[in-house]
């Protein structure tokens, strides 16, 4: 019996050359957390209902009072805005549309549903009545 002899392995190449991390650079992470289905919604949700911020952008919603507005009024005169006022509204409205939609939820829950869809939302419309009731009387 005879041994074969084989040459050594070639060397690895060389691994590129990078920078040392200076102090203010951030510590590089690992692969990105995933988490659980419903977890973040979950957490979006009680993010939401802990602060009173209004959720509509301020700009768009101003435009659309004023476009509303012009088509209201009889007459061409441009209408001048207080940003107070602008914001009462804005703040009556997400108070309506947050009701409305509770009473939404509140119906799909009723039809054994976790979904929301436009028939809950038609229902929901039609029970408030014409102006939509108050809400929280």
């Amino acid at each position: 019996m005879f041994s074969v002899c084989f040459p050594p392995p070639p060397p690895p190449p060389p691994l590129p050359y990078t920078k040392p991390p200076k102090a203010g650079d951030p510590v590089p992470q690992g692969r990105k957390r995933r988490y659980r289905p419903g977890t973040l919604a979950l957490k979006e949700i009680r993010r939401y209902q802990s602060n009173t911020d209004l959720l509509l952008l301020k700009l768009p919603f101003a435009r659309l009072v004023r476009e509303i507005a012009i088509t209201c009024r009889p007459m061409n005169d441009e209408l001048r805005w207080q940003s107070q006022a602008i914001q009462a509204l804005q703040e009556a409205s997400e108070a309506f549309l947050v009701h409305l939609f509770e009473d939404t939820n509140l119906l799909a829950i009723h039809a054994k549903r976790v979904t929301i869809m436009q028939k809950d939302l038609q229902l929901a419309r039609r029970i408030r009545g014409v102006w939509g009731g108050a809400g929280w009387v």
